[in-house]
């Protein structure tokens, strides 16, 4: 009778951690929206949006790396709580990204949909990330950043860019417009991934792993 008491507490009370990467290359608005996302979500307000400096190498609250020990995003969504880890896209940081690779459930792809001069860069860095055989079958959300600019490219054209009908199938993918500063469409983004991240086979295999 206790098991079962304990079990119907567990079921009813306990949380499911997710741990989501958020990136990009640098200045597409990765530490804007993790700011941001603490500040919707969090107990906490994030760091005020004018005092945001660029990512220069892992956001987080534990010491992972001794080269990378900064501030962090963990927040309570749809009952779960998610920690967000925001990599610096620096070229010369983008080798750390495999780092995580295993221990991720979902992936955020942050573009600066005003500078599409770096959209080619973005497709080869997108490409060489998805061809890793630490992220198959995981949830892909790209965030189309800086819609509340008059310049933004349209979505349409930055899937062509992107190639993003390439993307395996083995992967749910998303793609939605956002504006990290307003908050526009973030929410119902993430919610999808979060959402799709608790059904995927690759979570519910790492749950039934640990």
């Amino acid at each position: 009778m206790f098991s079962l008491l304990v079990g119907l507490w567990d079921y009813l009370f306990s949380k499911a951690e997710v741990h989501v990467l958020i990136i990009g290359l640098d200045y597409a608005g990765k530490t804007t929206l993790l700011e941001q996302l603490k500040s919707h979500f969090g107990k906490k307000p994030g760091i005020p949006l004018e005092k945001i400096p660029p990512t220069v190498g892992l956001n987080t609250k534990k010491r992972i790396d001794a080269e990378y020990d900064y501030v962090v995003a963990k927040v309570d969504i749809k009952r779960t709580n998610v920690i967000f880890w925001d990599l610096g896209g620096q070229e010369r940081l983008r080798a750390i990204w495999s780092k995580y690779y295993s221990e991720s459930h979902g992936l955020v792809f942050v573009l600066d949909a005003a500078d599409p001069q770096r959209f080619g860069e973005a497709k080869n860095a997108l490409e060489i990330m998805l061809s890793n055989e630490e992220l198959y079958g995981i949830p892909i959300l790209i965030l189309s950043n800086k819609n509340d600019l008059e310049n933004a490219t349209d979505l349409n054209t930055i899937g062509t860019a992107l190639n993003l009908g390439a993307i395996p199938t083995s992967h749910e993918t998303h793609v939605q417009a956002i504006s990290a500063l307003s908050m526009n469409g973030v929410e119902d983004a993430v919610n999808w991934l979060i959402g799709t991240v608790k059904n995927s086979e690759r979570f519910v295999s790492k749950q039934n792993r640990s």
